[in-house]
Protein backbone atom coordinates (compact mmCIF):
# COMPACT_ATOMS: atom_id res chain seq x y z
CA UNK A 1 0.00 0.00 0.00
CA UNK A 2 2.82 2.63 0.80
CA UNK A 3 4.33 1.86 -2.83
CA UNK A 4 1.09 2.35 -3.82
CA UNK A 5 -0.36 5.23 -2.33
CA UNK A 6 2.99 7.46 -3.09
CA UNK A 7 3.64 9.67 -5.74
CA UNK A 8 7.07 10.58 -4.94
CA UNK A 9 8.69 8.93 -8.16
CA UNK A 10 6.58 11.40 -10.56
CA UNK A 11 5.66 14.57 -8.38
CA UNK A 12 9.36 15.12 -7.01
CA UNK A 13 9.99 16.73 -10.19
CA UNK A 14 8.11 19.73 -8.48
CA UNK A 15 10.53 19.96 -5.66
CA UNK A 16 12.22 23.39 -6.83
CA UNK A 17 8.42 24.69 -6.98
CA UNK A 18 7.10 23.48 -3.73
CA UNK A 19 10.50 25.16 -1.61
CA UNK A 20 9.78 28.24 -3.38
CA UNK A 21 5.94 28.26 -2.23
CA UNK A 22 7.35 26.93 1.33
CA UNK A 23 9.34 29.46 1.63
CA UNK A 24 6.98 32.41 0.31
CA UNK A 25 4.21 30.70 3.39
CA UNK A 26 6.97 30.73 6.44
CA UNK A 27 8.14 34.59 5.47
CA UNK A 28 4.02 35.38 5.48
CA UNK A 29 3.58 33.09 8.45
CA UNK A 30 5.75 35.34 10.14
CA UNK A 31 4.82 38.41 9.15
CA UNK A 32 1.26 37.48 10.49
CA UNK A 33 2.76 36.93 13.28
CA UNK A 34 2.01 33.37 13.95
CA UNK A 35 5.82 32.14 14.03
CA UNK A 36 9.17 33.83 14.80
CA UNK A 37 11.58 35.57 13.41
CA UNK A 38 13.98 33.47 14.48
CA UNK A 39 11.73 30.76 13.48
CA UNK A 40 11.30 31.58 9.79
CA UNK A 41 15.31 31.96 9.32
CA UNK A 42 15.84 28.95 10.55
CA UNK A 43 12.77 27.34 8.19
CA UNK A 44 14.19 29.39 5.05
CA UNK A 45 17.94 28.54 5.93
CA UNK A 46 16.72 24.60 6.02
CA UNK A 47 14.72 25.12 2.75
CA UNK A 48 17.92 26.70 0.72
CA UNK A 49 20.20 24.18 1.94
CA UNK A 50 17.78 21.27 0.99
CA UNK A 51 17.11 22.77 -2.47
CA UNK A 52 21.21 23.11 -2.63
CA UNK A 53 21.51 19.42 -1.77
CA UNK A 54 18.42 18.07 -4.11
CA UNK A 55 20.04 20.43 -6.97
CA UNK A 56 23.36 18.51 -6.59
CA UNK A 57 22.30 14.95 -5.96
CA UNK A 58 22.95 14.71 -2.23
CA UNK A 59 19.54 13.81 -1.40
CA UNK A 60 17.42 11.09 -2.02
CA UNK A 61 13.81 10.67 -1.93
CA UNK A 62 12.04 7.67 -0.53
CA UNK A 63 8.09 5.94 -0.96
CA UNK A 64 8.02 5.92 2.75
CA UNK A 65 7.21 10.01 2.75
CA UNK A 66 4.90 9.39 0.26
CA UNK A 67 5.11 12.38 -2.26
CA UNK A 68 7.55 15.74 -2.77
CA UNK A 69 5.66 17.66 0.25
CA UNK A 70 6.60 15.06 3.19
CA UNK A 71 9.58 14.83 1.60
CA UNK A 72 11.07 18.01 1.73
CA UNK A 73 9.09 18.48 5.21
CA UNK A 74 10.97 15.33 6.83
CA UNK A 75 13.95 16.48 5.21
CA UNK A 76 13.44 19.97 6.96
CA UNK A 77 12.82 18.89 10.47
CA UNK A 78 15.70 16.46 10.18
CA UNK A 79 17.83 19.88 9.94
CA UNK A 80 16.44 22.05 12.04
CA UNK A 81 14.24 19.92 14.16
CA UNK A 82 10.64 20.42 15.97
CA UNK A 83 10.97 24.35 14.23
CA UNK A 84 10.85 22.42 11.01
CA UNK A 85 7.25 21.08 11.67
CA UNK A 86 5.78 24.48 12.23
CA UNK A 87 5.52 25.31 8.36
CA UNK A 88 2.79 22.95 7.61
CA UNK A 89 0.79 25.28 10.12
CA UNK A 90 -2.34 26.98 8.44
CA UNK A 91 -1.54 24.61 5.22
CA UNK A 92 -2.71 21.52 3.84
CA UNK A 93 -1.33 19.54 1.29
CA UNK A 94 -4.42 19.96 -0.98
CA UNK A 95 -3.40 23.82 -1.58
CA UNK A 96 0.38 23.18 -1.58
CA UNK A 97 0.04 20.89 -4.64
CA UNK A 98 -2.41 22.50 -6.07
CA UNK A 99 0.20 25.60 -5.55
CA UNK A 100 2.90 23.63 -6.66
CA UNK A 101 1.45 22.52 -9.85
CA UNK A 102 0.41 25.57 -10.95
CA UNK A 103 4.00 26.79 -10.43
CA UNK A 104 5.65 24.39 -12.03
CA UNK A 105 3.07 24.46 -15.28
CA UNK A 106 3.80 28.36 -15.15
CA UNK A 107 7.51 28.31 -15.37
CA UNK A 108 7.27 24.94 -18.33
CA UNK A 109 5.00 27.29 -20.18
CA UNK A 110 6.63 30.52 -19.77
CA UNK A 111 10.14 27.85 -21.56
CA UNK A 112 7.30 26.54 -24.45
CA UNK A 113 6.60 30.16 -25.27
CA UNK A 114 10.46 31.00 -25.74
CA UNK A 115 10.60 27.83 -28.02
CA UNK A 116 7.23 28.66 -30.04
CA UNK A 117 8.79 32.04 -30.43
CA UNK A 118 12.43 30.19 -31.54
CA UNK A 119 10.56 28.42 -34.09
CA UNK A 120 8.63 31.64 -35.35
CA UNK A 121 11.73 33.09 -35.68
CA UNK A 122 13.46 30.10 -37.96
CA UNK A 123 9.79 30.22 -40.03
CA UNK A 124 10.96 34.09 -40.88
CA UNK A 125 13.99 33.84 -41.60
CA UNK A 126 13.47 30.90 -43.99
CA UNK A 127 10.65 32.72 -45.36
CA UNK A 128 12.60 35.76 -46.45
CA UNK A 129 15.07 33.55 -48.62
CA UNK A 130 12.17 32.16 -50.69
CA UNK A 131 9.64 35.13 -51.33
CA UNK A 132 10.11 34.58 -54.95
CA UNK A 133 10.70 31.29 -55.14
CA UNK A 134 7.98 29.43 -56.85
CA UNK A 135 5.58 26.49 -55.88
CA UNK A 136 2.39 24.58 -56.05
CA UNK A 137 -0.55 25.08 -53.53
CA UNK A 138 -2.43 22.33 -53.15
CA UNK A 139 -6.29 21.63 -52.18
CA UNK A 140 -6.79 17.86 -51.88
CA UNK A 141 -2.97 17.41 -52.04
CA UNK A 142 -3.60 17.99 -55.85
CA UNK A 143 -2.17 20.68 -57.46
CA UNK A 144 -4.18 23.98 -56.83
CA UNK A 145 -2.84 27.24 -57.46
CA UNK A 146 1.23 28.47 -57.46
CA UNK A 147 1.93 30.52 -54.44
CA UNK A 148 5.49 31.35 -52.85
CA UNK A 149 7.47 28.76 -50.68
CA UNK A 150 7.52 32.27 -48.50
CA UNK A 151 4.01 32.45 -48.45
CA UNK A 152 3.49 28.13 -47.30
CA UNK A 153 6.19 28.80 -44.69
CA UNK A 154 4.00 32.10 -43.30
CA UNK A 155 1.09 29.74 -43.11
CA UNK A 156 2.69 27.80 -40.60
CA UNK A 157 3.70 30.83 -38.95
CA UNK A 158 0.26 31.82 -38.48
CA UNK A 159 -0.58 28.77 -36.60
CA UNK A 160 1.96 28.98 -34.41
CA UNK A 161 0.96 32.56 -33.62
CA UNK A 162 -2.51 31.39 -32.62
CA UNK A 163 -1.05 28.66 -30.64
CA UNK A 164 1.22 30.97 -28.77
CA UNK A 165 -1.67 33.41 -28.03
CA UNK A 166 -3.29 30.39 -26.73
CA UNK A 167 -0.54 29.55 -24.57
CA UNK A 168 -0.74 33.22 -23.28
CA UNK A 169 -5.08 33.53 -22.66
CA UNK A 170 -4.49 30.15 -20.65
CA UNK A 171 -1.78 31.74 -18.26
CA UNK A 172 -4.54 33.77 -17.02
CA UNK A 173 -6.74 31.05 -15.59
CA UNK A 174 -3.65 29.34 -14.64
CA UNK A 175 -1.34 32.32 -12.79
CA UNK A 176 -4.01 32.20 -9.45
CA UNK A 177 -2.90 31.60 -6.29
CA UNK A 178 -4.39 29.14 -4.07
CA UNK A 179 -2.31 28.67 -1.11
CA UNK A 180 -4.69 30.25 2.11
CA UNK A 181 -7.11 27.57 0.90
CA UNK A 182 -6.05 24.46 3.30
CA UNK A 183 -7.71 21.15 2.79
CA UNK A 184 -11.36 22.42 1.38
CA UNK A 185 -12.47 25.41 3.48
CA UNK A 186 -9.41 27.62 4.19
CA UNK A 187 -8.03 28.55 7.96
CA UNK A 188 -8.83 30.39 10.98
CA UNK A 189 -5.03 31.57 10.99
CA UNK A 190 -5.10 35.71 10.20
CA UNK A 191 -3.04 34.38 6.70
CA UNK A 192 -2.07 37.06 3.46
CA UNK A 193 -3.10 35.58 0.86
CA UNK A 194 -1.84 38.14 -1.23
CA UNK A 195 1.58 38.63 0.32
CA UNK A 196 2.48 35.35 -0.57
CA UNK A 197 0.35 35.69 -4.35
CA UNK A 198 2.69 38.87 -4.81
CA UNK A 199 5.76 37.07 -3.68
CA UNK A 200 5.40 34.10 -6.04
CA UNK A 201 4.42 36.92 -9.38
CA UNK A 202 0.87 35.76 -9.18
CA UNK A 203 -1.83 38.51 -9.90
CA UNK A 204 -4.99 37.09 -8.28
CA UNK A 205 -6.10 34.75 -6.12
CA UNK A 206 -8.18 31.89 -6.11
CA UNK A 207 -11.69 33.06 -5.09
CA UNK A 208 -13.27 29.90 -3.64
CA UNK A 209 -11.45 27.13 -1.65
CA UNK A 210 -13.22 23.92 -2.44
CA UNK A 211 -13.22 25.15 -6.21
CA UNK A 212 -8.57 26.12 -5.60
CA UNK A 213 -8.22 22.61 -4.53
CA UNK A 214 -10.39 20.18 -6.28
CA UNK A 215 -10.20 21.29 -10.26
CA UNK A 216 -7.25 20.59 -12.20
CA UNK A 217 -8.84 22.53 -15.35
CA UNK A 218 -5.83 25.01 -15.91
CA UNK A 219 -4.04 21.38 -16.39
CA UNK A 220 -6.09 20.36 -18.73
CA UNK A 221 -6.50 23.56 -20.91
CA UNK A 222 -2.97 23.45 -20.77
CA UNK A 223 -3.07 20.18 -22.65
CA UNK A 224 -6.26 21.17 -25.19
CA UNK A 225 -3.48 23.65 -25.92
CA UNK A 226 -0.57 21.70 -26.19
CA UNK A 227 -3.27 19.23 -28.41
CA UNK A 228 -3.64 21.96 -30.93
CA UNK A 229 0.20 22.97 -30.89
CA UNK A 230 1.05 19.24 -31.28
CA UNK A 231 -1.47 18.85 -34.40
CA UNK A 232 -0.22 22.02 -35.91
CA UNK A 233 3.30 20.26 -35.46
CA UNK A 234 2.15 16.96 -37.11
CA UNK A 235 0.81 18.57 -40.16
CA UNK A 236 3.92 20.41 -40.65
CA UNK A 237 5.87 17.22 -40.13
CA UNK A 238 3.66 15.43 -42.16
CA UNK A 239 4.54 18.27 -45.37
CA UNK A 240 7.98 17.42 -44.16
CA UNK A 241 8.03 13.90 -44.85
CA UNK A 242 6.16 14.48 -48.24
CA UNK A 243 8.25 16.85 -49.83
CA UNK A 244 11.05 14.56 -48.67
CA UNK A 245 10.37 11.96 -50.70
CA UNK A 246 11.57 11.25 -54.41
CA UNK A 247 8.31 11.55 -55.51
CA UNK A 248 7.82 15.65 -54.43
CA UNK A 249 11.92 15.93 -54.29
CA UNK A 250 11.14 20.04 -52.76
CA UNK A 251 13.37 19.86 -50.05
CA UNK A 252 16.51 17.11 -48.12
CA UNK A 253 17.07 17.08 -44.39
CA UNK A 254 20.20 17.32 -43.01
CA UNK A 255 21.72 14.15 -41.74
CA UNK A 256 21.18 15.19 -38.49
CA UNK A 257 18.13 15.01 -38.71
CA UNK A 258 17.44 11.26 -40.78
CA UNK A 259 18.48 8.00 -40.00
CA UNK A 260 19.40 5.13 -42.45
CA UNK A 261 18.31 1.63 -43.21
CA UNK A 262 19.29 -1.39 -41.52
CA UNK A 263 18.70 -3.65 -44.61
CA UNK A 264 18.28 -0.81 -47.64
CA UNK A 265 21.83 1.41 -47.86
CA UNK A 266 20.38 4.03 -49.70
CA UNK A 267 17.71 5.18 -47.50
CA UNK A 268 17.41 8.43 -46.01
CA UNK A 269 14.46 8.29 -43.43
CA UNK A 270 12.78 11.28 -41.90
CA UNK A 271 12.29 9.88 -38.66
CA UNK A 272 12.55 12.89 -36.85
CA UNK A 273 9.38 14.19 -38.59
CA UNK A 274 7.77 10.91 -38.46
CA UNK A 275 8.27 10.67 -34.36
CA UNK A 276 7.13 14.42 -34.09
CA UNK A 277 3.75 12.90 -36.25
CA UNK A 278 3.59 10.61 -33.94
CA UNK A 279 4.14 11.40 -30.65
CA UNK A 280 1.06 13.93 -31.24
CA UNK A 281 -0.97 10.91 -30.31
CA UNK A 282 0.80 10.84 -27.24
CA UNK A 283 -0.47 14.44 -25.76
CA UNK A 284 -3.86 14.00 -27.57
CA UNK A 285 -4.04 11.19 -24.56
CA UNK A 286 -2.64 12.97 -21.69
CA UNK A 287 -5.62 15.53 -22.91
CA UNK A 288 -8.09 12.52 -22.48
CA UNK A 289 -6.73 10.86 -19.78
CA UNK A 290 -7.22 14.06 -17.79
CA UNK A 291 -10.58 14.74 -18.85
CA UNK A 292 -11.35 10.84 -18.01
CA UNK A 293 -9.70 12.00 -14.27
CA UNK A 294 -11.89 14.63 -13.37
CA UNK A 295 -15.32 13.77 -14.98
CA UNK A 296 -16.95 12.49 -12.05
CA UNK A 297 -15.04 13.79 -9.27
CA UNK A 298 -17.40 15.47 -6.32
CA UNK A 299 -15.48 18.25 -4.42
CA UNK A 300 -13.55 18.73 -2.77
CA UNK A 301 -10.29 17.06 -3.39
CA UNK A 302 -9.92 13.03 -4.55
CA UNK A 303 -7.02 11.21 -4.11
CA UNK A 304 -7.64 10.19 -8.20
CA UNK A 305 -6.70 13.68 -8.82
CA UNK A 306 -2.42 12.54 -8.09
CA UNK A 307 -2.59 10.77 -11.17
CA UNK A 308 -2.83 13.90 -12.84
CA UNK A 309 0.82 14.69 -13.09
CA UNK A 310 1.99 11.81 -15.15
CA UNK A 311 -0.18 13.11 -17.85
CA UNK A 312 0.62 16.80 -17.70
CA UNK A 313 4.35 15.90 -17.45
CA UNK A 314 4.23 13.87 -20.57
CA UNK A 315 2.57 16.81 -22.02
CA UNK A 316 5.02 19.08 -21.23
CA UNK A 317 7.71 17.08 -22.05
CA UNK A 318 6.59 15.62 -25.20
CA UNK A 319 6.00 19.72 -26.59
CA UNK A 320 9.53 21.12 -25.39
CA UNK A 321 11.49 17.86 -27.26
CA UNK A 322 9.28 18.04 -30.47
CA UNK A 323 9.64 22.04 -30.38
CA UNK A 324 13.64 21.55 -29.57
CA UNK A 325 14.00 19.56 -32.72
CA UNK A 326 11.58 20.89 -35.43
CA UNK A 327 13.12 24.23 -35.18
CA UNK A 328 16.61 23.21 -36.00
CA UNK A 329 15.16 20.62 -38.53
CA UNK A 330 14.01 23.65 -40.48
CA UNK A 331 16.94 25.52 -40.29
CA UNK A 332 19.21 23.05 -41.58
CA UNK A 333 17.20 21.79 -44.47
CA UNK A 334 17.86 22.39 -48.07
CA UNK A 335 15.32 23.04 -50.54
CA UNK A 336 14.79 22.34 -54.21
CA UNK A 337 13.72 25.40 -55.62
CA UNK A 338 14.00 24.71 -59.01
CA UNK A 339 11.77 21.41 -58.51
CA UNK A 340 9.36 23.60 -56.64
CA UNK A 341 9.08 26.04 -59.45
CA UNK A 342 8.39 23.22 -62.14
CA UNK A 343 5.78 21.52 -60.20
CA UNK A 344 4.59 25.14 -59.90
CA UNK A 345 4.39 25.19 -64.02
CA UNK A 346 2.90 21.86 -64.31
CA UNK A 347 -0.65 20.66 -63.10
CA UNK A 348 -2.71 23.43 -64.83
CA UNK A 349 -2.00 25.57 -61.68
CA UNK A 350 -2.75 28.83 -63.71
CA UNK A 351 -6.26 27.79 -65.07
CA UNK A 352 -8.21 29.27 -61.98
CA UNK A 353 -6.38 32.53 -63.87
CA UNK A 354 -7.45 31.77 -67.22
CA UNK A 355 -11.19 31.51 -65.61
CA UNK A 356 -10.53 35.11 -64.23
CA UNK A 357 -9.27 36.25 -67.72
CA UNK A 358 -12.45 35.23 -69.39
CA UNK A 359 -14.74 36.41 -66.28
CA UNK A 360 -12.93 40.13 -67.00
CA UNK A 361 -14.00 40.21 -70.21
CA UNK A 362 -17.15 39.62 -69.57
CA UNK A 363 -17.83 36.33 -69.72
CA UNK A 364 -19.95 35.17 -66.89
CA UNK A 365 -17.54 33.42 -64.27
CA UNK A 366 -19.26 29.95 -64.22
CA UNK A 367 -19.28 29.52 -68.05
CA UNK A 368 -15.71 30.70 -68.13
CA UNK A 369 -14.84 27.79 -66.14
CA UNK A 370 -16.67 25.69 -68.14
CA UNK A 371 -14.62 27.37 -70.96
CA UNK A 372 -11.50 26.59 -69.10
CA UNK A 373 -12.36 22.57 -67.75
CA UNK A 374 -12.61 22.20 -71.73
CA UNK A 375 -9.38 23.61 -72.62
CA UNK A 376 -7.77 21.81 -69.78
CA UNK A 377 -9.46 18.33 -71.03
CA UNK A 378 -8.04 19.26 -74.48
CA UNK A 379 -4.29 20.22 -73.01
CA UNK A 380 -4.41 16.35 -71.06
CA UNK A 381 -5.54 14.50 -74.33
CA UNK A 382 -2.81 16.13 -76.03
CA UNK A 383 -0.17 15.74 -73.55
CA UNK A 384 0.19 20.02 -73.61
CA UNK A 385 0.10 22.93 -70.77
CA UNK A 386 -2.16 25.87 -71.33
CA UNK A 387 0.77 27.80 -71.88
CA UNK A 388 1.39 25.65 -75.30
CA UNK A 389 -1.52 26.39 -76.81
CA UNK A 390 -1.34 28.31 -79.85
CA UNK A 391 -3.80 31.44 -79.82
CA UNK A 392 -5.94 29.60 -82.29
CA UNK A 393 -6.48 27.03 -80.49
CA UNK A 394 -7.61 29.06 -77.46
CA UNK A 395 -10.08 31.17 -79.47
CA UNK A 396 -11.30 27.77 -80.33
CA UNK A 397 -12.83 27.63 -76.87
CA UNK A 398 -13.90 31.04 -76.70
CA UNK A 399 -13.48 34.47 -79.40
CA UNK A 400 -12.90 36.59 -76.08
CA UNK A 401 -9.09 35.21 -75.92
CA UNK A 402 -6.54 37.50 -77.33
CA UNK A 403 -2.62 37.56 -77.30
CA UNK A 404 -2.49 39.10 -74.00
CA UNK A 405 -3.55 35.51 -72.51
CA UNK A 406 -0.01 33.86 -72.44
CA UNK A 407 1.44 36.82 -69.77
CA UNK A 408 -1.63 36.00 -67.80
CA UNK A 409 -0.85 31.72 -67.76
CA UNK A 410 2.62 33.17 -66.98
CA UNK A 411 2.93 31.54 -63.27
CA UNK A 412 4.60 34.57 -61.96
CA UNK A 413 2.14 36.91 -62.42
CA UNK A 414 -0.25 34.52 -61.60
CA UNK A 415 1.58 35.09 -58.45
CA UNK A 416 2.06 38.87 -58.49
CA UNK A 417 -1.31 40.03 -59.41
CA UNK A 418 -2.65 38.02 -55.99
CA UNK A 419 -2.04 41.86 -54.09
CA UNK A 420 -5.16 41.55 -51.66
CA UNK A 421 -3.46 41.61 -47.93
CA UNK A 422 -2.85 38.02 -46.49
CA UNK A 423 -2.04 37.07 -50.25
CA UNK A 424 0.86 35.47 -52.38
CA UNK A 425 1.89 38.25 -54.39
CA UNK A 426 6.04 39.28 -52.92
CA UNK A 427 5.16 42.38 -52.08
CA UNK A 428 2.33 41.57 -49.51
CA UNK A 429 4.55 38.74 -48.45
CA UNK A 430 7.42 40.99 -47.31
CA UNK A 431 4.63 43.11 -45.37
CA UNK A 432 3.51 39.74 -43.94
CA UNK A 433 7.12 39.28 -42.78
CA UNK A 434 7.19 42.50 -41.74
CA UNK A 435 4.55 42.37 -39.60
CA UNK A 436 5.42 38.76 -38.33
CA UNK A 437 8.62 40.14 -36.74
CA UNK A 438 7.12 43.21 -35.23
CA UNK A 439 4.59 40.99 -33.10
CA UNK A 440 7.81 38.65 -32.42
CA UNK A 441 9.86 41.23 -31.22
CA UNK A 442 6.63 42.57 -28.92
CA UNK A 443 6.40 39.47 -27.95
CA UNK A 444 10.14 38.73 -27.01
CA UNK A 445 9.54 41.91 -24.93
CA UNK A 446 6.77 41.05 -23.05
Amino acid sequence: MEDFNASIAVDGRMYEQDIRGSMAHARMLAQQGIITEQERDLILEGLASIAHDLGQGKLEFTAAAEDVHMNIETFLTQRIGETGKKLHTARSRNDQVALDVRLWLRDETNDIKAQVLALGEALLTLAEQHVNDLMPGYTHLQKAQPVSLAHHLLAWFEMLRRDYERLQDAMKRLEMMPLGSGALAGTGFPLDRMAVAIELDFPAITRNSLDAVSDRDFAIEFCAVASILMMHLSRWAEEIILWSSDEFGFMELDDAFATGSSIMPQKKNPDAAELIRGKSGRVYGDLLALLTLMKGLPLAYNKDMQEDKEALFDAVDTVKKCLLVITPMLQTARFNTERMANAARGGFSNATDLADYLAAKGLPFRDAHEVVGKAVRHCIEKGLTLEELSLSTFKSFSPLIGGDVFETLDVMQCLARRQLPGGPAPGRVRDAIEEARAWLKECGSK
